[in-house]
């Protein structure tokens, strides 16, 4: 069967994505083209939490992932007997969260008898630009900020990557909730800190920026995470007041300055000229604007996605799946979650 959205030779991409909080699936054609990406969120169930509890992410998972399958194939106006193959999440993550979807996605390859290709969480985020600028091509250097990962990464062509730094501790957005959480703003933290740091004096508290070792391109964020616990301790036990927008924008000035200067620096090392920036973090507004501000002093161009896809989503495990798919990759029936899986690593 053929609908309206497709033709003899389009590629129709069923893809789904689970790892942590958020249940969602995409239906692209021939991988760039988004038809559909729904997305059912926890948010409000965590918040109670302050995080997400990985036993409830995993039964919400369970309760949300067929009415979520069924939304996108209505809204895409496309059938099961339209899809071409299926691209699942099954790393890194929860484990828990990740088999619903890995289990939901080898289920339909399974009864349909199309391909399965697993991809890689981090790889998503990246691939996501490829959605949004239509017109971006490798090879390019990727910062990729979000709750659990902070990379910098030369991505040489599709699904080859080199990794050039990566965090040593707390990943940038790990730090952004951890801070949030300290000056009892609500979960997610990261959103409540760039609302705070917009309003507030960046220059006020002076907080450490770990650049590490000359040369290194890794991050630190621990240091700079117990500077502010220690900071506000300190107020409170002199009794000071504490401004919470001068912390978050002093705090978020720290962290962005450093991923600024080493993306930068990286891009100048290889002779690249244009910057990707992917993950949760990457929606950041002080962290658009600086790396914008310096990028173009130095004519480089920086590519960034639309905010509804820097968070988890389907529709970039849906881009990248599509490319391990026309190359050929495949994976079988024995692929499994992998909670701790690294950025280039294959089934």
């Amino acid at each position: 069967m053929t609908t309206k959205n497709q033709t003899t030779e389009d590629v129709i991409t069923m893809a789904i994505e689970s790892s942590c909080d958020e249940t969602s699936v995409s239906i692209l054609r021939n991988g760039r083209n988004v038809l559909t990406n729904i997305i059912a969120s926890q948010i409000l169930q965590h918040q109670k939490f302050g995080g997400v509890v990985p036993e409830v992410a995993s039964r919400k998972h369970i309760e949300n992932i067929n009415q979520v399958i069924e939304d996108a194939l209505r809204e895409a106006g496309v059938t099961f007997d339209d899809i071409t193959h299926i691209a699942v999440t099954y790393g890194p993550g929860l484990v828990g969260a990740l088999l619903v979807g890995l289990s939901a996605a080898k289920a339909i390859a399974f009864a349909r008898g199309i391909p399965l290709n697993g991809v890689n969480h981090i790889e998503g985020h990246i691939y996501a630009n490829f959605i949004e600028h239509k017109d971006l091509e490798p090879p390019f250097i990727a910062l990729i900020v979000s709750g659990g990962h902070t990379h910098l990464v030369y991505m040489k062509d599709y699904g080859e990557y080199e990794v050039i730094g990566r965090t040593r501790d707390d990943a940038s957005g790990e730090a952004f909730d951890k801070v949030a959480r300290a000056l009892g703003l609500g979960y997610p933290g990261g959103p409540e800190i760039d609302r705070l740091a917009k309003i507030g004096n960046n220059k006020a508290i002076t907080f450490p920026k770990a650049l590490l070792e000359e040369g290194s391109y890794d991050f630190s964020f621990s240091g700079l995470k117990s500077a502010v616990l220690n900071y506000l301790n300190s107020q409170k036990m002199k009794g000071n007041e504490i401004h919470t927008a001068d912390v978050a924008a002093s705090f978020q000035q720290s962290v962005i300055e450093v991923l600024t200067e080493k993306t930068l620096a990286c891009a100048k090392e290889r002779g690249i000229n244009t910057v990707v920036l992917a993950g949760g973090v990457a929606a950041n507004s002080g962290l658009r604007e600086l790396l914008g501000e310096e990028c173009k002093k130095r004519g480089i161009q920086l590519k960034y996605p639309s905010l509804k896809l820097c968070t988890d989503n389907a529709a970039m495990i849906g881009c990248v799946g599509y490319y391990d798919y026309i190359k050929g990759l495949r994976s079988d029936m024995h692929l499994n979650a992998m909670p701790n899986l690294k950025i280039g690593q294959r089934y």
